[in-house]
């Protein structure tokens, strides 16, 4: 990160992303439907160092979920709402808010024995060859983070900030829609939803301690 973009994230004022956590708000104090209750009816309680536990085990849906995936099973359950789709404003922007409250928060991954097997598959992904260029995720975020590809400088990989507003993108993204991005570049088959997940977990695991900066702006 330049000394600029650094200084755009660090400022609520300039920081675009804050666009995304004002709708979050919006959303999460609206009810969706008549006779449905809002997020903030059921979690009176704040949401402050939520965002820094997740991925986490879900005893209703007996597996690791985010926290996309935890907003939309709330929705589909809680709120009798269709499931928003994956990186949709809302969605996003629901992730976004919640995310700020645990801004300067230390990630925390549960110590949970039911994630062990999704973390080191996740790092196996991580760590695996992969598409037609042959690479991993650790060649380029471990191997060569600070050297420079294609002029941009190679990043650690580590997911501290997301959902994210990308320059790139010139908009917010997922961590998984930059999973997909990456397996993209190498010219791999697109990681299944699950792989995703498992990932995720890893990189949630190798961050441990480090503060959440959602929502982040990178180049």
């Amino acid at each position: 990160m330049t000394p600029a973009v650094q200084a755009m994230q660090r400022s609520d004022a300039q920081n675009p992303a804050m666009l995304w956590v004002a709708q979050g708000s919006e959303l999460w104090k609206a009810s969706p439907g008549p006779h449905r209750p809002a997020c903030a009816a059921c979690h009176t309680g704040g949401m402050a160092g939520v965002s820094a536990r997740y991925p986490a085990f879900s005893d209703e849906l007996k597996r690791p979920v985010t926290l996309p995936q935890q907003i939309n099973h709330c929705r589909t359950t809680r709120q009798d709402q269709p499931a928003w789709r994956h990186d949709s404003e809302a969605l996003l922007s629901l992730a976004a808010y919640l995310g700020q409250q645990s801004r300067g928060r230390p990630i925390q991954p549960p110590q949970d024995p039911r994630l062990v097997p999704w973390q080191q598959a996740g790092e196996a992904l991580y760590r695996l060859r992969m598409g037609q260029l042959n690479l991993s995720c650790a060649q380029c975020h471990e191997e060569r983070a600070g050297l420079k590809l294609a002029g941009a400088v190679i990043p650690s990989g580590l997911a501290t900030g997301y959902p994210i507003y990308r320059l790139e993108w010139q908009g917010m993204g997922s961590l998984p829609r930059r999973l997909l991005n990456c397996t993209t570049g190498v010219r791999a088959a697109p990681l299944s939803e699950d792989e995703l997940t498992q990932v995720e977990l890893y990189l949630m695991q190798r961050g441990r301690g480090l503060a959440v900066e959602t929502p982040a702006v990178r180049p």
